[in-house]
């Protein structure tokens, strides 16, 4: 069993992000720009806020962040976007997640520019991923390939069972192994026997949100295992959606938590900046 050390890769992207940020400060031209958005006070997207801004200042990447108050109006939060589409020292615009009740999350993400939209969320870059012809994909997804991808784990022909169907992991997720040339199953509340579908496949991502959902009975040997959740036993321990003791022997890699698909995450979200970056000097 090999862990699937998400933590070294993510570092290895940052370094390589700050090298060619270092390059465009020595030809005297500006830096990347990421601007963060957070509306209300929640503890989770604060410390998930915070994580981001690090990982900006060690590429290298201009970093700015927006609090709004949770009772602003959905029309001043467009207000407030729109400005951002105009900044020309902002070449990426993320909305943290979730927005208070009375905001449609899907007008919010629509207001973005296709171009600066980093979480990939705007539905001209989701249609984009739907024809194979994406330009940003969302991090999490994009990160998981990527992670595989650094352990030079083939995918061409693999059968994937994705637990989970959420417009931010499970469907864009399944679009990309479908770009990898793999077989792909999408399993969710209403699938019956889900152990039947996670039992043939190669590559297995839970990401569901339930404690130590996928057990040892769920997995063959040599299954590849990708943790996307992130929950708090009852224990009060982080832990993901998978229970780790028992299915990591039966595994040939596996995704730690903390420490695997998040900081991937971070990571991918600085290099969509950055491709956003590129896109905009030279349009």
């Amino acid at each position: 069993m090999e862990i699937l050390d998400g933590r070294k890769t993510a570092k290895d992207i940052r370094k390589s992000i700050k090298i060619k940020v270092d390059e465009l400060i020595a030809q005297g031209k500006r830096v990347p720009g990421l601007a963060v958005v957070i509306v209300g006070f929640d503890p989770a997207s604060e410390s998930y806020v915070k994580s981001k801004e690090k990982a900006c200042k060690r590429a290298g990447i201009y970093s700015k962040l927006i609090k709004l108050e949770s009772e602003i109006s959905q029309e001043t939060l467009l207000e407030e976007i729109n400005k951002l589409n105009r900044d020309e020292n902002i070449d990426g615009i993320l909305i943290q997640l979730p927005l208070p009740a009375h905001i449609d999350p899907d007008a919010v993400m629509n207001c973005i520019d296709p171009i600066k939209d980093v979480d990939g969320f705007n539905f001209i870059n989701i249609g984009s991923l739907c024809v194979g012809k994406e330009y940003l994909a969302p991090c999490t997804p994009k990160g998981i390939i990527r992670l595989l991808k650094h352990y030079n784990i083939e995918l061409s022909g693999k059968k994937v069972c994705i637990i989970g169907r959420s417009n931010i992991v499970g469907k864009p997720l399944a679009l990309l192994f479908l770009q990898e040339n793999c077989t792909v199953t999408v399993c969710h509340s209403r699938t019956k026997n889900p152990e039947f579908h996670t039992l043939n496949s190669d590559i297995i991502v839970p990401a569901v949100g339930i404690s130590k959902f996928l057990k040892s009975d769920m997995v063959s040997e040599g299954a590849i295992v990708i943790d996307v959740g992130i929950n708090v036993d009852s224990d009060g321990k982080i832990c993901g959606d998978v229970d780790y003791e028992s299915v990591a022997p039966k595994c040939s890699f596996i995704t730690p938590v903390p420490g695997g698909v998040g900081p991937m995450t971070i990571a991918l979200l600085l290099e969509n900046t950055f491709i956003a970056y590129r896109k905009l000097i030279s349009s």
